[in-house]
């Protein structure tokens, strides 16, 4: 039996989209708290009866979140175009070695926009 399972997170930071037009709104220094789900696909392991721990997604992931949070993303390396498209591709790159499961990563950067990157 597959199971897929996610966990939320979430982190304040602040980019601006340098390939925009220069009357573009997100042109400008603007922040985000950006709401980050974490899909993890895999078997029900016996004995526990989950597919993961959730604290282990958390003591995994968590590191990476917290060196995003309250910084200009587009100072951090690989993300000097901070789309949430481009951001969802680094953070896949960033877990994946270390959540060999990770089946989809969601970023969302408000309530109503967003994207989900399933990998290639």
């Amino acid at each position: 039996m597959t199971m897929e399972v996610f966990r939320e997170f979430t982190f304040d930071s602040a980019h601006w989209l340098p390939h925009v037009p220069e009357d573009h709104k997100c042109r400008r220094v603007h922040g985000h708290t950006y709401r980050v789900t974490l899909h993890v696909t895999g078997g029900i392991k016996q004995p526990a009866g989950w597919v993961m721990d959730f604290a282990d997604l958390k003591r995994i992931a968590g590191p990476v979140f917290d060196g995003l949070d309250h910084r200009l993303l587009n100072d951090i390396p690989g993300l000097e175009n901070p789309t949430a498209e481009n951001l969802a591709v680094w953070l896949w790159g960033k877990l994946r070695p270390a959540l060999p499961g990770l089946s989809q990563v969601t970023v969302r950067e408000n309530e109503t926009s967003g994207c989900s990157y399933r990998g290639e």
